[in-house]
Protein backbone atom coordinates (compact mmCIF):
# COMPACT_ATOMS: atom_id res chain seq x y z
CA UNK A 1 0.00 0.00 0.00
CA UNK A 2 1.11 3.35 -0.83
CA UNK A 3 2.35 6.02 2.12
CA UNK A 4 -0.59 8.25 0.24
CA UNK A 5 -2.82 5.38 0.90
CA UNK A 6 -1.80 4.97 4.35
CA UNK A 7 -2.06 9.04 5.15
CA UNK A 8 -5.14 8.92 3.56
CA UNK A 9 -6.47 5.82 5.90
CA UNK A 10 -4.83 7.77 9.10
CA UNK A 11 -7.01 10.80 8.75
CA UNK A 12 -9.99 8.43 9.23
CA UNK A 13 -8.51 7.42 13.00
CA UNK A 14 -10.02 9.34 15.89
CA UNK A 15 -7.25 11.85 17.49
CA UNK A 16 -7.48 9.17 20.74
CA UNK A 17 -7.22 5.83 18.63
CA UNK A 18 -4.37 7.26 16.90
CA UNK A 19 -2.43 8.30 20.37
CA UNK A 20 -2.86 4.46 21.07
CA UNK A 21 -1.17 3.51 18.53
CA UNK A 22 1.74 5.95 18.95
CA UNK A 23 1.99 4.84 22.17
CA UNK A 24 1.60 1.30 21.12
CA UNK A 25 4.96 0.69 19.31
CA UNK A 26 6.89 1.80 22.69
CA UNK A 27 4.60 1.09 24.78
CA UNK A 28 6.77 -1.08 26.72
CA UNK A 29 9.87 0.85 26.97
CA UNK A 30 7.32 4.24 27.88
CA UNK A 31 6.11 2.03 30.85
CA UNK A 32 9.14 0.95 32.10
CA UNK A 33 10.11 5.10 32.40
CA UNK A 34 7.08 5.32 34.26
CA UNK A 35 7.13 2.83 36.54
CA UNK A 36 10.50 3.86 37.69
CA UNK A 37 9.20 7.51 37.93
CA UNK A 38 6.30 5.70 40.16
CA UNK A 39 8.92 3.75 42.33
CA UNK A 40 10.90 6.95 42.96
CA UNK A 41 8.10 9.23 44.27
CA UNK A 42 6.46 5.97 45.99
CA UNK A 43 9.32 6.52 48.37
CA UNK A 44 7.35 9.41 49.30
CA UNK A 45 4.17 7.05 50.98
CA UNK A 46 6.72 4.77 52.27
CA UNK A 47 8.15 7.47 54.69
CA UNK A 48 4.78 8.51 55.39
CA UNK A 49 3.99 5.24 56.02
CA UNK A 50 7.05 4.84 58.45
CA UNK A 51 5.21 7.23 59.79
CA UNK A 52 2.16 6.05 60.21
CA UNK A 53 3.18 2.82 61.38
CA UNK A 54 5.50 4.69 64.15
CA UNK A 55 2.35 6.11 66.86
CA UNK A 56 1.21 2.37 68.16
CA UNK A 57 4.86 0.89 69.26
CA UNK A 58 5.97 4.62 70.11
CA UNK A 59 3.12 5.10 72.30
CA UNK A 60 3.28 1.68 74.02
CA UNK A 61 7.09 2.18 74.19
CA UNK A 62 6.81 5.71 75.80
CA UNK A 63 4.34 4.41 78.52
CA UNK A 64 6.63 1.54 79.47
CA UNK A 65 9.39 3.22 79.89
CA UNK A 66 8.14 5.81 82.25
CA UNK A 67 10.40 5.01 84.69
CA UNK A 68 13.19 5.40 82.57
CA UNK A 69 12.30 8.87 81.10
CA UNK A 70 12.00 12.38 81.82
CA UNK A 71 8.31 13.21 81.00
CA UNK A 72 5.54 10.93 81.35
CA UNK A 73 2.70 10.33 78.67
CA UNK A 74 -0.72 9.34 79.96
CA UNK A 75 -3.45 7.73 78.10
CA UNK A 76 -5.15 11.39 77.73
CA UNK A 77 -1.58 12.67 76.04
CA UNK A 78 -0.94 9.61 73.87
CA UNK A 79 -4.18 10.29 72.03
CA UNK A 80 -3.31 14.12 71.68
CA UNK A 81 0.33 12.79 70.19
CA UNK A 82 -1.85 10.43 67.71
CA UNK A 83 -4.45 12.91 66.62
CA UNK A 84 -2.22 16.14 65.82
CA UNK A 85 -0.23 14.18 62.96
CA UNK A 86 -4.06 14.50 61.58
CA UNK A 87 -4.90 17.78 62.48
CA UNK A 88 -1.39 19.01 61.05
CA UNK A 89 -2.05 16.95 58.24
CA UNK A 90 -5.60 19.20 57.65
CA UNK A 91 -3.05 22.00 56.86
CA UNK A 92 -0.55 20.19 54.91
CA UNK A 93 -3.32 19.44 52.81
CA UNK A 94 -4.32 23.44 52.23
CA UNK A 95 -0.63 24.32 52.24
CA UNK A 96 0.03 21.69 49.16
CA UNK A 97 -2.80 22.55 47.28
CA UNK A 98 -1.51 26.31 47.29
CA UNK A 99 2.07 25.29 46.31
CA UNK A 100 1.54 22.62 44.09
CA UNK A 101 1.27 24.61 41.13
CA UNK A 102 4.56 25.87 41.58
CA UNK A 103 5.73 21.85 39.98
CA UNK A 104 4.65 18.85 41.28
CA UNK A 105 8.51 17.47 41.78
CA UNK A 106 9.66 20.78 43.17
CA UNK A 107 7.12 20.47 46.48
CA UNK A 108 8.21 17.06 46.87
CA UNK A 109 11.92 18.34 46.78
CA UNK A 110 11.30 21.33 49.30
CA UNK A 111 9.16 18.96 51.69
CA UNK A 112 11.60 15.69 51.76
CA UNK A 113 14.25 16.93 54.34
CA UNK A 114 12.32 19.00 56.84
CA UNK A 115 10.34 15.90 56.67
CA UNK A 116 13.10 14.23 57.84
CA UNK A 117 14.44 16.90 60.24
CA UNK A 118 10.52 16.51 62.16
CA UNK A 119 11.60 12.89 63.00
CA UNK A 120 15.14 13.90 63.94
CA UNK A 121 13.79 16.78 66.44
CA UNK A 122 11.20 13.48 67.67
CA UNK A 123 14.18 11.21 68.34
CA UNK A 124 15.49 13.61 70.04
CA UNK A 125 12.61 14.84 72.07
CA UNK A 126 12.73 15.78 75.67
CA UNK A 127 9.09 16.61 76.65
CA UNK A 128 5.38 15.69 75.45
CA UNK A 129 5.31 19.32 73.69
CA UNK A 130 8.27 18.95 71.77
CA UNK A 131 6.35 15.67 70.69
CA UNK A 132 3.37 16.95 70.38
CA UNK A 133 4.71 19.87 67.96
CA UNK A 134 6.83 17.33 65.74
CA UNK A 135 4.08 15.48 65.40
CA UNK A 136 2.04 18.00 64.53
CA UNK A 137 4.64 19.16 61.29
CA UNK A 138 5.20 15.61 60.36
CA UNK A 139 1.64 14.90 59.78
CA UNK A 140 1.54 18.33 57.64
CA UNK A 141 4.68 17.23 55.85
CA UNK A 142 3.15 13.66 55.45
CA UNK A 143 0.20 15.14 53.68
CA UNK A 144 1.43 17.46 51.56
CA UNK A 145 3.95 14.61 50.33
CA UNK A 146 1.16 12.16 49.92
CA UNK A 147 -1.26 14.09 47.80
CA UNK A 148 1.46 15.59 45.11
CA UNK A 149 3.23 11.97 44.40
CA UNK A 150 -0.79 10.88 43.88
CA UNK A 151 -1.38 14.17 41.36
CA UNK A 152 1.84 13.16 40.11
CA UNK A 153 1.56 9.59 39.18
CA UNK A 154 -1.69 10.58 37.63
CA UNK A 155 -0.43 12.81 35.36
CA UNK A 156 2.55 11.19 34.04
CA UNK A 157 0.88 7.41 33.66
CA UNK A 158 -1.16 6.37 30.80
CA UNK A 159 -4.36 4.76 31.34
CA UNK A 160 -3.95 1.36 31.25
CA UNK A 161 -1.33 1.63 33.93
CA UNK A 162 -2.51 4.42 36.03
CA UNK A 163 -4.17 2.28 38.16
CA UNK A 164 -1.46 0.04 38.93
CA UNK A 165 1.06 2.44 39.58
CA UNK A 166 -1.34 4.63 41.99
CA UNK A 167 -1.54 0.76 44.00
CA UNK A 168 2.24 1.17 44.11
CA UNK A 169 2.17 4.19 46.36
CA UNK A 170 -0.34 2.46 48.67
CA UNK A 171 1.81 -0.86 48.68
CA UNK A 172 5.11 1.19 49.80
CA UNK A 173 3.23 3.04 52.17
CA UNK A 174 1.97 -0.60 53.45
CA UNK A 175 5.12 -1.69 53.67
CA UNK A 176 6.62 1.24 55.67
CA UNK A 177 3.54 0.64 58.22
CA UNK A 178 4.65 -2.98 58.15
CA UNK A 179 8.41 -2.03 59.04
CA UNK A 180 7.38 0.46 62.01
CA UNK A 181 5.04 -2.57 63.54
CA UNK A 182 8.00 -5.13 63.31
CA UNK A 183 11.19 -2.88 64.26
CA UNK A 184 8.70 -1.08 67.18
CA UNK A 185 8.57 -4.43 68.71
CA UNK A 186 12.87 -4.40 69.31
CA UNK A 187 13.78 -0.83 69.09
CA UNK A 188 12.15 2.28 71.50
CA UNK A 189 10.95 5.28 70.39
CA UNK A 190 13.94 7.29 70.28
CA UNK A 191 15.95 4.83 68.16
CA UNK A 192 12.63 3.93 65.65
CA UNK A 193 12.29 8.04 64.89
CA UNK A 194 15.75 7.77 63.60
CA UNK A 195 14.93 4.93 61.24
CA UNK A 196 11.87 7.09 60.13
CA UNK A 197 14.10 9.85 59.34
CA UNK A 198 16.04 8.18 56.97
CA UNK A 199 13.19 7.30 54.77
CA UNK A 200 12.61 11.36 53.19
CA UNK A 201 16.46 11.37 52.44
CA UNK A 202 15.92 8.85 50.16
CA UNK A 203 12.93 10.12 48.79
CA UNK A 204 15.11 13.70 47.77
CA UNK A 205 17.31 11.73 46.23
CA UNK A 206 16.15 10.03 43.86
CA UNK A 207 13.68 12.77 42.39
CA UNK A 208 16.68 13.92 41.46
CA UNK A 209 16.74 11.25 38.58
CA UNK A 210 13.09 12.14 37.09
CA UNK A 211 11.18 14.94 35.66
CA UNK A 212 8.48 17.64 36.33
CA UNK A 213 5.10 15.82 34.95
CA UNK A 214 4.13 17.63 31.49
CA UNK A 215 0.63 19.30 32.39
CA UNK A 216 2.80 20.91 35.37
CA UNK A 217 5.37 22.51 32.84
CA UNK A 218 2.64 23.12 30.38
CA UNK A 219 0.52 24.97 32.79
CA UNK A 220 3.55 27.31 33.98
CA UNK A 221 3.88 28.10 29.91
CA UNK A 222 7.42 25.91 29.84
CA UNK A 223 6.27 24.08 26.69
CA UNK A 224 9.74 23.02 25.73
CA UNK A 225 10.61 21.28 29.45
CA UNK A 226 7.32 19.52 28.81
CA UNK A 227 7.85 17.98 25.44
CA UNK A 228 11.41 16.53 27.26
CA UNK A 229 9.64 15.08 30.12
CA UNK A 230 6.60 13.64 28.03
CA UNK A 231 9.43 12.17 25.83
CA UNK A 232 11.30 11.08 28.87
CA UNK A 233 8.48 9.30 29.89
CA UNK A 234 7.08 7.67 27.28
CA UNK A 235 10.87 6.21 25.82
CA UNK A 236 13.10 7.83 23.33
CA UNK A 237 12.23 6.55 20.87
CA UNK A 238 8.13 6.82 20.95
CA UNK A 239 6.10 9.64 18.90
CA UNK A 240 4.78 11.87 21.22
CA UNK A 241 3.55 14.59 18.62
CA UNK A 242 -0.07 13.82 18.73
CA UNK A 243 0.12 13.68 22.78
CA UNK A 244 2.11 16.27 23.11
CA UNK A 245 0.01 18.39 20.61
CA UNK A 246 -3.54 17.33 22.67
CA UNK A 247 -1.86 18.56 26.08
CA UNK A 248 -1.15 22.02 24.72
CA UNK A 249 -4.35 22.28 22.89
CA UNK A 250 -6.67 21.32 26.28
CA UNK A 251 -4.45 23.65 28.50
CA UNK A 252 -5.32 26.46 26.23
CA UNK A 253 -8.72 25.17 26.47
CA UNK A 254 -8.71 25.01 30.26
CA UNK A 255 -6.85 28.85 30.53
CA UNK A 256 -9.60 30.59 27.90
CA UNK A 257 -12.27 28.83 30.13
CA UNK A 258 -11.40 29.99 33.87
CA UNK A 259 -10.75 33.59 32.06
CA UNK A 260 -14.21 33.91 30.69
CA UNK A 261 -15.50 32.73 33.98
CA UNK A 262 -15.27 35.96 36.14
CA UNK A 263 -15.52 35.73 39.95
CA UNK A 264 -14.53 33.51 42.56
CA UNK A 265 -17.85 32.08 43.71
CA UNK A 266 -18.60 31.41 40.03
CA UNK A 267 -15.57 29.49 39.62
CA UNK A 268 -15.96 27.66 43.00
CA UNK A 269 -19.88 26.81 42.00
CA UNK A 270 -19.06 25.56 38.30
CA UNK A 271 -20.06 21.69 38.50
CA UNK A 272 -16.94 21.14 37.14
CA UNK A 273 -14.75 21.73 40.59
CA UNK A 274 -18.33 20.98 42.96
CA UNK A 275 -19.22 17.38 41.36
CA UNK A 276 -15.76 16.06 42.09
CA UNK A 277 -15.42 17.74 45.18
CA UNK A 278 -18.62 15.98 46.84
CA UNK A 279 -17.53 12.93 45.40
CA UNK A 280 -14.11 12.47 46.80
CA UNK A 281 -14.99 14.11 50.10
CA UNK A 282 -17.92 11.79 50.37
CA UNK A 283 -15.01 8.99 49.78
CA UNK A 284 -13.26 10.56 52.04
CA UNK A 285 -15.40 10.70 54.63
CA UNK A 286 -16.34 7.25 54.22
CA UNK A 287 -13.05 5.84 54.12
CA UNK A 288 -12.08 7.77 57.57
CA UNK A 289 -15.33 7.08 59.65
CA UNK A 290 -15.05 3.11 58.93
CA UNK A 291 -12.42 2.23 60.85
CA UNK A 292 -9.41 2.16 59.61
CA UNK A 293 -7.93 4.54 61.66
CA UNK A 294 -8.75 3.24 64.72
CA UNK A 295 -7.30 -0.18 63.67
CA UNK A 296 -4.14 1.74 63.14
CA UNK A 297 -4.19 4.03 65.89
CA UNK A 298 -5.51 1.37 68.56
CA UNK A 299 -5.05 -2.24 67.36
CA UNK A 300 -2.85 -3.34 70.45
CA UNK A 301 -5.57 -2.10 72.96
CA UNK A 302 -8.95 -3.32 71.16
CA UNK A 303 -6.99 -7.31 70.41
CA UNK A 304 -6.12 -6.61 74.53
CA UNK A 305 -9.84 -6.59 75.13
CA UNK A 306 -10.86 -9.14 72.74
CA UNK A 307 -7.73 -11.78 72.78
CA UNK A 308 -7.48 -13.76 75.61
CA UNK A 309 -4.37 -15.85 75.11
CA UNK A 310 -3.07 -14.58 71.52
CA UNK A 311 -0.34 -12.21 71.70
CA UNK A 312 -1.67 -8.38 70.45
CA UNK A 313 1.04 -7.50 69.25
CA UNK A 314 1.18 -10.58 66.68
CA UNK A 315 -2.43 -9.64 65.62
CA UNK A 316 -1.05 -6.21 64.74
CA UNK A 317 1.34 -7.39 62.67
CA UNK A 318 -0.40 -9.71 60.95
CA UNK A 319 -2.73 -7.51 60.10
CA UNK A 320 -0.42 -5.29 58.26
CA UNK A 321 0.99 -8.08 56.49
CA UNK A 322 -2.32 -8.86 55.14
CA UNK A 323 -2.76 -5.02 54.37
CA UNK A 324 0.31 -5.16 52.34
CA UNK A 325 -0.94 -8.34 50.31
CA UNK A 326 -4.38 -6.97 49.84
CA UNK A 327 -2.68 -3.96 48.47
CA UNK A 328 -0.68 -6.44 46.08
CA UNK A 329 -3.65 -7.95 44.88
CA UNK A 330 -5.83 -4.22 44.37
CA UNK A 331 -2.78 -3.28 42.33
CA UNK A 332 -3.49 -5.91 40.27
CA UNK A 333 -6.71 -5.69 39.80
CA UNK A 334 -7.88 -2.15 39.68
CA UNK A 335 -6.75 -1.92 35.76
CA UNK A 336 -8.81 -4.68 35.03
CA UNK A 337 -12.00 -5.00 37.33
CA UNK A 338 -12.12 -1.42 37.47
CA UNK A 339 -12.89 0.75 39.60
CA UNK A 340 -16.71 0.60 40.67
CA UNK A 341 -16.79 -3.29 40.97
CA UNK A 342 -13.94 -2.95 43.98
CA UNK A 343 -15.69 -0.61 45.47
CA UNK A 344 -18.71 -2.07 45.87
CA UNK A 345 -16.70 -5.62 47.26
CA UNK A 346 -14.98 -3.53 49.38
CA UNK A 347 -18.22 -1.79 51.21
CA UNK A 348 -19.95 -5.19 51.27
CA UNK A 349 -17.47 -6.86 53.10
CA UNK A 350 -16.60 -4.10 55.48
CA UNK A 351 -19.71 -4.18 56.56
CA UNK A 352 -19.96 -7.92 57.15
CA UNK A 353 -16.43 -7.63 59.35
CA UNK A 354 -17.43 -4.98 61.02
CA UNK A 355 -20.67 -5.81 62.40
CA UNK A 356 -18.97 -9.42 63.17
CA UNK A 357 -16.36 -7.76 65.43
CA UNK A 358 -18.57 -5.53 67.02
CA UNK A 359 -20.83 -8.95 67.99
CA UNK A 360 -18.28 -10.58 69.07
CA UNK A 361 -17.37 -7.45 71.81
CA UNK A 362 -20.70 -7.30 72.10
CA UNK A 363 -20.48 -11.38 73.50
CA UNK A 364 -17.43 -10.57 75.52
CA UNK A 365 -18.81 -7.76 76.89
CA UNK A 366 -22.25 -9.10 77.98
CA UNK A 367 -22.46 -12.64 77.74
CA UNK A 368 -18.80 -13.86 78.43
CA UNK A 369 -18.26 -11.85 81.50
CA UNK A 370 -21.27 -12.80 82.98
CA UNK A 371 -21.42 -16.63 82.58
CA UNK A 372 -18.94 -19.47 84.46
CA UNK A 373 -16.33 -19.83 82.02
CA UNK A 374 -14.35 -22.46 83.82
CA UNK A 375 -15.30 -25.37 80.93
CA UNK A 376 -14.42 -23.16 78.37
CA UNK A 377 -10.28 -23.13 76.91
CA UNK A 378 -9.36 -20.02 77.22
CA UNK A 379 -8.46 -18.25 74.06
CA UNK A 380 -10.13 -20.87 72.28
CA UNK A 381 -12.25 -18.22 70.48
CA UNK A 382 -9.81 -15.71 69.66
CA UNK A 383 -9.67 -16.29 66.19
CA UNK A 384 -12.58 -14.62 65.81
CA UNK A 385 -12.00 -11.28 66.13
CA UNK A 386 -8.74 -11.42 64.29
CA UNK A 387 -10.75 -12.96 61.54
CA UNK A 388 -13.05 -10.25 61.10
CA UNK A 389 -9.75 -7.41 61.33
CA UNK A 390 -8.18 -9.13 58.65
CA UNK A 391 -11.19 -10.00 56.55
CA UNK A 392 -12.07 -5.81 57.08
CA UNK A 393 -8.38 -5.01 56.19
CA UNK A 394 -8.19 -7.14 53.23
CA UNK A 395 -11.88 -5.25 52.04
CA UNK A 396 -10.31 -1.88 52.78
CA UNK A 397 -7.01 -1.98 50.75
CA UNK A 398 -8.76 -3.44 47.76
CA UNK A 399 -11.36 -1.01 47.39
CA UNK A 400 -11.89 2.13 49.22
CA UNK A 401 -8.27 2.65 50.22
CA UNK A 402 -6.60 3.08 47.17
CA UNK A 403 -9.29 3.91 44.64
CA UNK A 404 -10.57 7.22 46.94
CA UNK A 405 -7.09 8.71 46.52
CA UNK A 406 -6.54 7.51 42.90
CA UNK A 407 -9.84 9.11 42.53
CA UNK A 408 -8.49 12.67 43.87
CA UNK A 409 -6.30 12.65 40.43
CA UNK A 410 -8.89 11.25 38.04
CA UNK A 411 -11.88 13.60 38.69
CA UNK A 412 -10.85 17.06 39.41
CA UNK A 413 -9.79 18.81 35.81
CA UNK A 414 -6.67 20.22 35.30
CA UNK A 415 -7.79 23.58 35.79
CA UNK A 416 -8.89 22.24 39.55
CA UNK A 417 -6.78 19.57 40.58
CA UNK A 418 -4.67 21.77 42.77
CA UNK A 419 -7.43 23.17 44.76
CA UNK A 420 -9.34 19.97 44.45
CA UNK A 421 -6.75 18.20 45.89
CA UNK A 422 -6.29 20.47 48.54
CA UNK A 423 -10.43 20.41 49.85
CA UNK A 424 -10.32 16.32 49.42
CA UNK A 425 -7.47 15.53 51.08
CA UNK A 426 -7.73 18.62 53.83
CA UNK A 427 -11.76 17.12 54.58
CA UNK A 428 -10.17 13.75 54.62
CA UNK A 429 -7.69 14.44 57.40
CA UNK A 430 -10.13 16.73 59.22
CA UNK A 431 -12.47 13.20 59.15
CA UNK A 432 -9.56 11.02 60.62
CA UNK A 433 -8.73 13.74 63.62
CA UNK A 434 -12.54 14.01 64.27
CA UNK A 435 -12.61 9.92 64.16
CA UNK A 436 -9.43 9.25 65.92
CA UNK A 437 -9.84 11.72 68.92
CA UNK A 438 -13.97 10.93 69.25
CA UNK A 439 -13.31 6.63 69.34
CA UNK A 440 -12.64 6.54 72.84
CA UNK A 441 -15.43 8.84 73.78
CA UNK A 442 -17.33 6.87 71.62
CA UNK A 443 -16.11 3.78 73.73
CA UNK A 444 -17.53 4.95 76.72
CA UNK A 445 -20.79 5.67 76.20
CA UNK A 446 -21.66 2.85 73.75
CA UNK A 447 -19.08 0.24 74.41
CA UNK A 448 -16.43 -1.35 71.82
CA UNK A 449 -19.36 -3.54 70.09
CA UNK A 450 -21.76 -0.02 69.41
CA UNK A 451 -18.89 1.71 67.94
CA UNK A 452 -18.30 -1.20 65.45
CA UNK A 453 -21.75 -1.26 64.70
CA UNK A 454 -21.60 2.33 64.25
CA UNK A 455 -18.78 1.73 61.34
CA UNK A 456 -20.96 -0.92 59.88
CA UNK A 457 -23.62 0.93 59.42
CA UNK A 458 -21.91 3.79 57.69
CA UNK A 459 -20.02 1.06 55.77
CA UNK A 460 -23.44 0.07 54.38
CA UNK A 461 -24.61 3.79 53.37
CA UNK A 462 -20.97 4.00 51.51
CA UNK A 463 -22.22 1.15 49.42
CA UNK A 464 -25.13 3.12 48.42
CA UNK A 465 -23.05 6.46 47.75
CA UNK A 466 -20.76 4.28 45.65
CA UNK A 467 -23.58 2.56 43.63
CA UNK A 468 -25.36 6.20 43.58
CA UNK A 469 -22.99 8.81 42.59
CA UNK A 470 -19.21 7.63 42.05
CA UNK A 471 -18.59 7.03 38.15
CA UNK A 472 -16.06 4.35 36.55
CA UNK A 473 -12.79 5.80 35.04
CA UNK A 474 -11.07 3.01 34.16
CA UNK A 475 -9.52 3.58 30.80
CA UNK A 476 -10.13 6.83 30.92
CA UNK A 477 -7.77 9.34 30.04
CA UNK A 478 -7.17 12.33 32.33
CA UNK A 479 -8.52 16.03 30.82
CA UNK A 480 -5.33 17.26 29.35
CA UNK A 481 -4.52 13.77 27.86
CA UNK A 482 -8.13 14.10 26.32
CA UNK A 483 -8.72 14.26 22.81
CA UNK A 484 -12.58 15.49 23.20
CA UNK A 485 -11.73 17.53 26.26
CA UNK A 486 -12.21 20.78 24.29
CA UNK A 487 -15.87 19.81 23.72
CA UNK A 488 -16.54 18.59 26.95
CA UNK A 489 -15.86 22.73 27.57
CA UNK A 490 -18.18 23.77 25.23
CA UNK A 491 -20.50 21.43 26.41
CA UNK A 492 -20.04 22.82 30.12
CA UNK A 493 -20.27 26.49 29.81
Amino acid sequence: MSEKACLGKMTNISPETRIMMMRGEDGRQGYRRQILAALAVSLGPFAAGLSKGYMSPAIASMQESQHDSSFTVSDQQASWIASLSLLGALIGGILGGMTMRLGRRTILLVSALPFSLAWLATALSTSVNMISVTSFCGGMLICCITMITQVYVTEIAVPEIRGCLSSVLKILSQIGILISFSLGAYLNWHQLALVVAAAPVLLFLALLFIPETPSSLFLRGKEEEAADSLQWLRGPDADIRQELATIRTNILASKQYNDGRTGKLKVLLSKRLTRPVLITCGLMFFQRFTGAHVFNFYAVPMFKKTFRMMNPHGGAIATSVVQLLASCLSGMLIDHVGRLPLLMISGVMMSIALAGFGSYAYYEDVFRNSTDLTNVEPGSYDWIPLLCVLTFTIAFSLGISPISSLLIGELFPLEYRSTGSALATSFSHLCGFVNVKTAADFQDHIGLYGLFWLYAGISVLCLLFVVLFVPETKGREIDEMDPKYVESLCINR
